[in-house]
Protein backbone atom coordinates (compact mmCIF):
# COMPACT_ATOMS: atom_id res chain seq x y z
CA UNK A 1 0.00 0.00 0.00
CA UNK A 2 2.82 2.39 0.75
CA UNK A 3 4.31 1.91 -2.70
CA UNK A 4 1.18 3.54 -4.19
CA UNK A 5 2.10 6.91 -2.65
CA UNK A 6 3.55 9.13 -5.39
CA UNK A 7 7.24 10.11 -5.25
CA UNK A 8 8.04 8.72 -1.79
CA UNK A 9 6.23 5.36 -1.83
CA UNK A 10 9.18 3.21 -2.87
CA UNK A 11 11.44 4.93 -0.34
CA UNK A 12 8.91 4.31 2.44
CA UNK A 13 8.61 0.64 1.49
CA UNK A 14 12.40 0.26 1.40
CA UNK A 15 12.71 1.95 4.80
CA UNK A 16 9.89 -0.11 6.34
CA UNK A 17 11.06 -3.44 4.96
CA UNK A 18 14.73 -2.78 5.65
CA UNK A 19 15.64 -3.78 2.09
CA UNK A 20 14.11 -4.66 -1.24
CA UNK A 21 12.16 -7.61 0.14
CA UNK A 22 10.65 -8.81 3.39
CA UNK A 23 13.45 -10.19 5.54
CA UNK A 24 14.34 -10.93 9.14
CA UNK A 25 14.73 -7.21 9.86
CA UNK A 26 11.17 -6.63 8.66
CA UNK A 27 9.78 -9.37 10.87
CA UNK A 28 11.68 -8.02 13.88
CA UNK A 29 10.38 -4.50 13.29
CA UNK A 30 6.77 -5.60 12.96
CA UNK A 31 7.07 -7.89 15.99
CA UNK A 32 8.38 -5.02 18.12
CA UNK A 33 5.62 -2.75 16.79
CA UNK A 34 3.02 -5.44 17.45
CA UNK A 35 4.31 -5.92 21.01
CA UNK A 36 4.88 -2.27 22.00
CA UNK A 37 1.85 -0.62 20.39
CA UNK A 38 -0.79 -1.95 22.86
CA UNK A 39 1.28 -0.71 25.81
CA UNK A 40 1.71 2.70 24.18
CA UNK A 41 -2.03 2.97 23.51
CA UNK A 42 -2.82 1.94 27.10
CA UNK A 43 -0.37 4.54 28.44
CA UNK A 44 -1.89 7.27 26.27
CA UNK A 45 -5.39 6.29 27.40
CA UNK A 46 -4.27 6.43 31.05
CA UNK A 47 -2.72 9.88 30.55
CA UNK A 48 -5.89 11.03 28.80
CA UNK A 49 -8.05 9.83 31.70
CA UNK A 50 -5.69 11.44 34.20
CA UNK A 51 -5.93 14.83 32.50
CA UNK A 52 -9.66 14.45 32.01
CA UNK A 53 -10.24 13.76 35.70
CA UNK A 54 -7.87 16.54 36.81
CA UNK A 55 -9.32 19.36 34.71
CA UNK A 56 -12.74 17.99 33.95
CA UNK A 57 -14.54 17.91 30.66
CA UNK A 58 -15.88 21.03 29.01
CA UNK A 59 -18.91 21.58 26.84
CA UNK A 60 -19.64 23.95 23.95
CA UNK A 61 -22.05 26.06 26.03
CA UNK A 62 -19.41 26.84 28.66
CA UNK A 63 -21.68 25.84 31.53
CA UNK A 64 -19.80 24.62 34.58
CA UNK A 65 -20.97 21.17 35.57
CA UNK A 66 -18.87 20.73 38.71
CA UNK A 67 -22.00 20.29 40.81
CA UNK A 68 -22.78 17.01 39.03
CA UNK A 69 -19.44 15.32 39.74
CA UNK A 70 -19.41 12.01 41.60
CA UNK A 71 -16.33 10.10 42.82
CA UNK A 72 -14.90 7.75 40.23
CA UNK A 73 -13.60 5.04 42.55
CA UNK A 74 -16.53 3.91 44.54
CA UNK A 75 -19.33 4.32 41.99
CA UNK A 76 -17.83 3.49 38.60
CA UNK A 77 -15.42 0.90 39.92
CA UNK A 78 -18.27 -0.98 41.59
CA UNK A 79 -20.50 -0.68 38.53
CA UNK A 80 -17.79 -1.98 36.18
CA UNK A 81 -16.84 -4.78 38.57
CA UNK A 82 -20.45 -5.96 38.83
CA UNK A 83 -20.82 -5.91 35.03
CA UNK A 84 -17.57 -7.84 34.60
CA UNK A 85 -18.61 -10.48 37.15
CA UNK A 86 -22.05 -10.89 35.53
CA UNK A 87 -20.50 -11.41 32.08
CA UNK A 88 -17.91 -13.79 33.52
CA UNK A 89 -20.63 -15.86 35.23
CA UNK A 90 -22.65 -15.98 31.99
CA UNK A 91 -19.64 -17.11 29.94
CA UNK A 92 -18.63 -19.68 32.54
CA UNK A 93 -22.20 -21.02 32.67
CA UNK A 94 -22.33 -21.43 28.90
CA UNK A 95 -18.95 -23.17 28.86
CA UNK A 96 -19.79 -25.53 31.72
CA UNK A 97 -23.45 -26.36 31.07
CA UNK A 98 -23.56 -26.18 27.24
CA UNK A 99 -20.03 -27.06 26.09
CA UNK A 100 -21.09 -28.14 22.58
CA UNK A 101 -23.13 -25.02 21.86
CA UNK A 102 -20.36 -23.11 20.09
CA UNK A 103 -18.35 -25.97 18.58
CA UNK A 104 -18.07 -26.97 14.95
CA UNK A 105 -20.63 -29.59 13.83
CA UNK A 106 -17.85 -31.63 12.19
CA UNK A 107 -16.50 -32.44 15.65
CA UNK A 108 -19.38 -34.88 16.12
CA UNK A 109 -18.58 -36.95 13.01
CA UNK A 110 -16.71 -40.13 14.01
CA UNK A 111 -13.17 -40.28 12.66
CA UNK A 112 -12.55 -42.66 9.76
CA UNK A 113 -8.84 -43.43 9.35
CA UNK A 114 -9.42 -44.97 5.90
CA UNK A 115 -10.81 -41.85 4.19
CA UNK A 116 -9.20 -38.45 3.84
CA UNK A 117 -11.52 -35.46 4.36
CA UNK A 118 -12.46 -33.50 1.24
CA UNK A 119 -11.02 -30.20 2.45
CA UNK A 120 -7.48 -31.60 2.89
Amino acid sequence: LLSAIPYIGKTLVYWLWGGFSVSNATLNRFFVLHFVLPFAIAALAAVHLLFLHETGSNNPLGISSNVNLIPFHIFYTTKDTVGFVVLLVMLTSICLFFPNLLTDPENFIPANPLSTPVHI
